[in-house]
């Protein structure tokens, strides 16, 4: 899968039922097009699996419940099943309203070391861009800091749309059917044992910028009546199962 990271954006969140989904959609169609791996898809949706890392203590979790302005996730991202295909470790970052990431495809192998507190090397780069190998080096850093590991696995299919204004580099996703639920090791499978779901039926709407708002994007919120509200898949999903299922230990150290 081709690499769409938008490195730093603003991101507004809303849940919608299906009916305004399926509105929405169409009110994209006039402004955006569709993210070409979902468009020949169920519901022109691609499956996202990612596994989060957090210390035994769940620092990163507690961050987001306290509303702390500066803070930052610890995830493995993948988008295929089987042994062959590239993995994304993330550093997702939050200053204010502001949010970062930096992102380095790897082996899976190669992430299953970060875990022991190894790090990869360069020929373990599945993409060697520029900005990967430091990207993976601040991920080991920040997993050896924490003595972080696995603590969660979100899955969702997620419905993509890409801008066309170089300005605003816009990009709208709707999200269905996201699941949680506790993972002890960097396995990475589509299969789940006993997943939840975090919102129900909801779909999780997000508008995603780089720069200014775009003025559509107010006509779309305006619109359908939409109200910004969090909706945090990894930080939801432990609370609704409770904390006590998501504590890692570190059968390494």
């Amino acid at each position: 899968m081709a690499d769409r990271l938008q490195k730093q954006r603003f991101e507004y969140k809303y849940h919608v039922d299906e009916y305004q989904a399926a509105g929405i959609r169409d009110f994209l169609r006039h402004h955006m097009t569709l993210d070409e791996f979902g468009a020949t898809q169920p519901n022109f949706s691609y499956p996202v699996h990612t596994i989060y890392l957090d210390s035994p203590d769940l620092q990163l979790y507690q961050a987001t419940i306290n509303g702390d302005r500066n803070r930052f996730k610890l995830r493995v991202r993948f988008y295929e099943n089987g042994e062959e295909a590239a993995v994304y470790t993330e550093i997702k970052r939050r200053y204010n309203a502001v949010i970062t990431k930096k992102r380095a495809a790897i082996t899976r192998e190669s992430a299953r070391h970060i875990a022991r507190g190894q790090l990869p090397g360069p020929t373990e780069l599945v993409k060697p861009e520029a900005d990967s190998m430091p990207a993976l080096e601040e991920f080991n850093k920040m997993v050896s800091l924490l003595n972080a590991g696995p603590v969660a696995h979100i899955a969702y299919l997620r419905e993509a749309w890409i801008g066309e204004d170089d300005h605003t580099r816009a990009r709208v996703t709707l999200d269905r059917q996201v699941r949680s639920e506790p993972r002890k090791d960097l396995h990475f499978s589509f299969d789940m044992d006993n997943p939840q779901l975090v919102f129900g039926d909801s779909v999780v709407l997000e508008l995603k910028f780089t720069n200014r708002f775009p003025h559509w994007f107010k006509e779309l919120v305006q619109c359908y009546e939409l109200r910004h509200q969090s909706a945090a898949k990894y930080v939801d999903g432990i609370a609704q199962r409770g904390e006590h299922h998501y504590h890692y230990i570190n059968e390494y150290v």
